[in-house]
C-alpha cells in the first residue's frame, strides 16, 4: 500500500475534543463530520485538504476521549494517512478498526514540514520526503492489518469474508 500527498502538519497532544469537538457527536453523518475536522484549532482545515493529503503529527495524537469519530472524521476529511511521533492507545486501535492508514516514525515527523509531498510505503515500511528527499524507515504493519486498512476496516473485512 502507497499513499502520497501533501502534508499538513500538527504539534503534540492533539485530542480528539479537538479533531472532532464534542458538540458534533449526535451525528453519524461522516460527511458532517469531516466538515468539523480540526476546526477548533484550524478554521480552513476541510477547505485546505485534498483527497489523499497526509497528517502529520508530534506525539500522542489521538489522546482524550475514546471515540471513533476522530478517525473516522479524519479518515472522512480526506486524510489518507497520518504519521506521528506517537498515538493515544485507543486512537491507535480505532484508527485500523475503521481503515484509517497510521505510522508512527519520530524521525519522520522531526524532518517533514508543512506543505511537503510525502510518499509513504506501508508495505516497505519506508517514508520519503519528496521535497527533500530524506527517506525514514518505518516499521510496517502485519499484512492481515494492512489488509484490514486496504479493506475499509475491521468491519468490512469481516463483512467480505477475510477475518472469520
Amino acid at each position: 500500500m502507497k499513499f502520497t500527498g501533501t502534508v499538513i502538519k500538527y504539534g503534540d497532544n492533539v485530542d480528539t475534543d479537538v479533531i472532532i469537538p464534542a458538540r458534533y457527536l449526535n451525528t453519524i453523518d461522516v460527511n458532517e463530520l469531516a466538515s468539523h475536522c480540526m476546526e477548533d484549532i484550524d478554521k480552513d482545515f476541510h477547505k485546505k485538504i485534498k483527497t489523499g493529503d497526509i497528517m502529520v503529527a508530534g506525539q500522542n495524537f489521538g489522546c482524550g476521549s475514546s471515540r471513533e469519530h476522530a478517525p473516522i472524521a479524519i479518515k472522512a476529511s480526506g486524510i489518507s494517512l497520518v504519521i506521528a511521533k506517537s498515538f493515544a492507545r485507543i486512537f491507535y486501535r480505532n484508527a485500523i478498526n475503521i481503515g484509517l492508514a497510521i505510522l508512527e516514525c519520530p524521525a519522520a515527523v522531526d524532518a517533514i514540514e508543512n506543505g511537503h509531498e510525502v510518499e509513504a510505503d506501508m508495505d516497505a515500511g519506508v517514508i520519503l520526503d519528496k521535497t527533500t528527499g530524506a527517506t525514514f524507515a518505518t516499521a510496517p504493519f502485519p499484512p492481515f492489518i494492512q489488509k484490514m486498512i486496504q479493506n475499509g476496516g475491521l468491519m468490512e473485512s469481516i463483512r467480505k469474508g477475510e477475518f472469520c
